[in-house]
């Protein structure tokens, strides 16, 4: 079972959220908690007005509302109602929310079973309930408790299927009206911008872009960027947008620049250290051998870490950016050091086939026209998919030597020059 946490300003824009998907059919109102009737029994107003009257006890608390999501491995098939109740129950008491008025709802929007809580941090009493590292401490003893006494798949030791738990949009898939397309953005962004410890709009973008999502402020002349304004675009599989825009302000919870920039201020603060676990990865790739960039990328993928190259007009690489999957840091190659820096990357990496191909053709290694050319038509093969074992064992033979022996033809040698020693004639 894997748990987030996201407050917020509105609580009634969380509820009006579940119940809008309710209202499509894409949700169900399961059950309650500290109401004085069953779900079932209760109005709308109802609902909301308890949670309301809750909040206004302490007015002092500008982000009151609690927004919970529980979410469960795609094969666990024995999570009737009263079963996640019980869970819901179990979860709530565990963080320090038994005596909290609570809502729970059952979506069905995504491929995995989940349920959204929907909350408010001000006590019985008036007194604020404190959620400072809620989500490192009573959340995680709570969510271990839970998977022991429920039989639950445990979320430890799985944890790239955890990351992954939503699947990119697929622009094909989605239609480009603006409410089919502001559905799959909201779940990308409901699972990304609470969970990601990025630092700037590039590093957001570093992550929204795995799932083809992109925050867009559009051109700097623009009337959007001059406004402060942010739009949110749908990616197509070449990484170009396609759609729809959707204003940031158009999502319950309002993704808006002003939201991110507060996000960037609280992300730099978490943690004194970025990207310890990403430099302990990179070091020990090195250790065993001395890959490529290639090569480099695909062992740091196999323990959740994704390495994102930033591109120049002429293909170079210019920046790197690290996305921790794991630990949920994103970090440019620069701000965790030198070393892990795309220029000292690249120099330590060794050159794969196929970029040292491409600097011949480019003019960056020098040789003469003949064996360029014949580089020219391996590239040209490579590109189109018709470089065939054939073709590369023909190459191989043309560039094998003539003489494998340590030894040269005495013709081939060079005459090696007598030594003239200091202070003798050489008559």
């Amino acid at each position: 079972m894997v748990a987030i946490i996201k407050t917020g300003q509105s609580v009634r824009r969380i509820f009006q959220y579940n119940e809008n998907k309710v209202a499509l059919g894409e949700a169900l109102c399961i059950g309650q908690g500290n109401y004085p009737a069953d779900h079932d029994q209760l109005s709308n107003s109802l609902k909301i007005n308890l949670l309301l009257r809750q909040l206004e006890l302490n007015e002092n608390v500008k982000r009151g509302s609690v927004h919970i999501s529980l979410n469960f491995h795609p094969s666990e098939k024995d999570l009737d109602h009263e079963k996640l109740m019980n869970i819901a129950s179990s979860y709530m008491t565990g963080i320090g929310f038994a005596e909290q008025p609570y809502l729970v709802y059952q979506h069905f929007d995504a491929g995995h079973p989940h349920i959204h809580i929907v909350s408010v941090k001000v006590g019985p009493s008036g007194k604020r309930i404190d959620m400072q590292n809620i989500g490192r401490n009573q959340s995680e003893t709570a969510r271990v408790k839970i998977e022991k006494d429920f039989n639950l798949i445990k979320a430890q030791g799985r944890e790239k299927q955890i990351n992954f738990a939503i699947q990119p949009i697929s622009a094909s898939k989605v239609g480009y009206g603006k409410i089919q397309s502001k559905k799959a953005v909201s779940q990308v962004l409901d699972f990304v911008l609470n969970t990601y410890q990025y630092k700037s709009l590039p590093q957001l973008n570093a992550v929204l872009n795995l799932y083809n999502v992109a925050a867009d402020r559009g051109r700097e002349n623009s009337r959007v960027f001059k406004g402060g304004g942010l739009v949110y675009r749908i990616l197509d599989k070449d990484g170009k947008t396609t759609g729809v825009p959707i204003k940031a302000s158009d999502f319950y919870n309002r993704p808006t620049l002003k939201f991110l920039e507060k996000k960037f201020e609280e992300n730099t603060l978490k943690n004194s250290r970025p990207g310890l676990r990403i430099k302990n990865a990179i070091r020990a790739v090195f250790q065993s051998e001395r890959p490529s960039i290639k090569e480099l990328s695909k062992a740091l993928e196999e323990q959740g870490i994704t390495m994102i190259k930033r591109h120049a007009q002429n293909g170079s690489i210019y920046g790197l950016t690290y996305v921790d999957h794991v630990s949920k840091q994103v970090c440019n190659g620069s701000e965790l050091g030198k070393e892990f820096s795309a220029a000292a990357i690249q120099q330590n990496c060794r050159k794969s086939e196929s970029e040292i191909i491409q600097n011949i053709i480019s003019g960056k290694i020098s040789l003469p026209s003949p064996l360029k050319t014949l580089f020219e038509i391996q590239g040209i093969l490579e590109s189109k998919n018709l470089f065939t074992p054939l073709l590369q064992e023909l190459i191989i033979k043309l560039f094998k030597r003539e003489f494998p022996g340590s030894t040269l033809p005495s013709d081939l040698k060079r005459k090696k020059k007598k030594r003239r020693r200091k202070g003798l004639s050489n008559n």
